[in-house]
Parts: structure tokens; C-alpha cells; sequence
């Protein structure tokens, strides 16, 4: 299961929660104030260190 990371809109609180995929945060509750569904964060991009190419987040991060 991959462990997505999730900000409460209230108190901005963020924490990160192992769920299913493609499983809502309609049941979750900010731990630190309680308030109901908090939003789910963009994760940053994986970034493969291959040697026949490199990713479009490489170039922006200073990878190479």
C-alpha cells in the first residue's frame, strides 16, 4: 500500500497516511485538530537515475 501525504485546510497541519490506492479522504480526520477531509498533496516526481536517459524532473531539480 503507498503512503500518501495529506494538509488539513484548517489548521495546516501535514501528515502522511497508508492507504489503498484510489481510496479518499472522505474518513479521514486532521490528528492534530480533527477537522474532516483534508487534502491530499502532490507528490514530487520519482526520478530515474538510468544512464540512457534522465527525467524532465532531473533538469529542473539539478540532477543529471
Amino acid at each position: 500500500m503507498p503512503i500518501y501525504e495529506y494538509c488539513c485546510q484548517k489548521c495546516g497541519h501535514c501528515f502522511e497516511v497508508l492507504q489503498k490506492m484510489g481510496e479518499g479522504s472522505d474518513f479521514l480526520t486532521c490528528p492534530q485538530c480533527g477537522a474532516p477531509k483534508p487534502v491530499k498533496k502532490v507528490a514530487a516526481c520519482a526520478i530515474s537515475r538510468s544512464s540512457s536517459s534522465t527525467g524532465s524532473c532531473a533538469a529542473k531539480s539539478g540532477f543529471s
